[in-house]
């Protein structure tokens, strides 16, 4: 009688570690959906247990399950089997975590548009996620994703026709990121505007094609948003340097407060000065608009000028240049100070992709590139954080006056 060979877990999951893993993955979250969507179901029915007809019955039941279905995640394709649900009298019940159309995950979706700008081909698809989420990642097609890039196209033509009419945002962030077209002798310039409401959210405003950052292009950007309604101007704009943003703004919108962004300002001044003086120099940046007060800004503003002044002349006038709106932030309140003195919502989102953007393997189209700048910003947009001291932006909007970020009262006035 042969000898019976037992194979443990730990020496299972050595010969076959990855199958093994991800089926283990795959499952987990499968049990987790599932138990999810019944959980829902339950809580569904529980929430409707008193609606009864006339013979006491009640109006909304369980009334077992749909088709088994598969959903593409980021672990792999999941099968799960969706509770019915029967209601008697007109109502519906619709799934919050699992819609009816649902075939893919959002983190998916937010993938596609990600491999596509960093140069996977619509014929490398296929083999790009299945590397990604398994063999089994079905429905991600060459053509399928065709169709996917057709939709954001029209996604993206709804969204710029939007009604803005009842939005008001306090602070707007600008600024022009550069792409890599494969079909244009120019990288594409494409003009992104965030704002934050009244409560303190981030929302994505405007994603155009511009081209560089032209005046034209700028005041064509405000011209759409002002004809979807966006007639109020924000309490302050952040930017760069680029003048076309600035005079573009103040015709459209009059007199508006400015901030030039801190991290662009860095950037230019220390490309200014030789390598071994720009660690001194970068702190001594640093101090400045890490300043608790304008007072202590300034001074470390006259001692970065009085330091290299003399022997780096071109860093001190990049610098002097802006010193109108380079403070502007201490009129606010201090709470908002991290969000205020940078682009960086703008910049932390698309940095990533426009440096691996290459010429040889870049987008398409510029309205490829264009439509996939604006599916990146939704995804991102779901993960910006809220201003911090979200409460005191009604205090802005009504013109109460911060001084060093401080409220001033009447008395102290």
């Amino acid at each position: 009688m042969p000898e019976n060979k037992v194979v443990s877990l730990d020496e299972r999951a050595k010969d076959e570690e990855k199958p093994f893993l991800e089926q283990l993955l795959q499952e987990g979250a499968r049990k987790l959906l599932q138990a999810a969507i019944e959980n829902e179901v339950i809580d569904y029915i529980q929430f409707h247990k008193d609606r009864r007809d006339e013979h006491g019955q009640r109006l909304v039941v369980r009334n077992g399950h749909l088709p088994e279905r598969e959903v593409v995640s980021g672990v792999g394709p999941i099968r799960v089997r969706q509770p019915r649900v029967r209601h008697r009298d007109r109502g519906r019940f619709s799934s919050a975590i699992l819609p009816k159309y649902m075939r893919r995950a959002p983190s998916v979706d937010a993938l596609v548009p990600a491999l596509y700008l960093k140069g996977i081909s619509t014929g490398d698809f296929s083999e790009a996620l299945a590397a990604i989420l398994g063999e089994g990642a079905s429905g991600l097609s060459a053509t399928n994703i065709v169709r996917l890039k057709a939709g954001w196209e029209s996604d993206y033509k709804a969204w710029t026709q939007r009604d803005l009419s009842q939005k008001r945002y306090v602070y707007w962030w600008a600024d022009g990121v550069y792409f890599n077209v494969r079909l244009d002798e120019e990288r594409t310039c494409v003009l992104i505007l965030i704002g934050a409401t009244e409560d303190g959210t981030k929302e994505l405003l405007a994603v155009v094609d511009g081209y560089r950052e032209s005046t034209q292009s700028w005041r064509e950007l405000l011209q759409q948003l002002k004809r979807q309604g966006l007639s109020s101007a924000p309490k302050l704009a952040i930017g760069d340097g680029s003048l076309g943003f600035w005079i573009a703004l103040q015709e459209e919108y009059g007199q508006i407060a400015q901030q030039r962004c801190w991290v662009h300002k860095t950037a230019n001044i220390l490309d200014k000065m030789p390598k071994s003086v720009q660690g001194k120099a970068k702190q001594l940046i640093h101090e400045m608009y890490l300043a608790p007060t304008r007072k202590a800004a300034l001074a470390a503003y006259d001692q970065f000028i009085s330091s290299y002044q003399t022997k780096f002349p071109k860093a001190c006038e990049c610098l002097q240049k802006d010193q109108e709106v380079l403070f502007t932030f201490y009129d606010f309140p201090a709470q908002h100070w991290p969000h205020l003195r940078t682009t960086n919502p703008i910049e932390s989102t698309f940095a990533t992709v426009r440096l691996r953007t290459h010429r040889t393997k870049g987008s398409g189209s510029r309205i490829a590139t264009l439509t996939m700048v604006f599916k990146l910003g939704l995804e991102a947009q779901k993960h910006w954080r809220r201003l911090q001291g979200f409460e005191l932006i009604p205090k802005v909007v009504t013109g109460v006056r911060f001084i060093d970020g401080e409220e001033q009262t009447q008395q102290a006035a």
